[in-house]
């Protein structure tokens, strides 16, 4: 249980400064936007607060769920509009590494900080 709740609040602390690094740009983020991109960081937090893959280290088990939790996300950005200030694949591609980075994050608060192993 321990391990669920600390994974579940870094997921959504991520959250919130991912949301803060996509303010930070040029374009007008809505608050549906918003909500989605904290939610989807709090439910990766959670999906590796329950998860229990066999994998060799907690460092794969964070990119790995980090990379499964962002394709939802990317595939979204790939059907945007076409913006000349925003190319849709480098969102997607941007969405993908900062999900890997952040389940990276969760991993290494949750295992190894406050030593909630798998």
């Amino acid at each position: 249980m321990k391990r669920l709740i600390i994974a579940t609040l870094s997921g959504f602390l991520f959250g919130f400064v991912c949301f803060g690094f996509a303010c930070s740009g040029s374009g007008e983020i809505n608050s549906w936007l918003g909500l989605s991109i904290i939610s989807g960081r709090t439910l990766l937090g959670f999906g590796i607060g329950i998860t229990r893959f066999q994998m060799k280290s907690w460092v794969i088990n964070g990119l790995v769920l980090g990379f499964l939790f962002s394709l939802p996300a990317a595939f979204g950005t790939i059907i945007m509009p076409e913006n000349a200030d925003l190319n849709p694949q480098i969102i997607a591609i941007s969405t993908i590494v900062m999900g890997m980075i952040y389940g990276f994050l969760i991993e290494l608060i949750t295992t190894v900080f406050f030593k909630a192993k798998l």
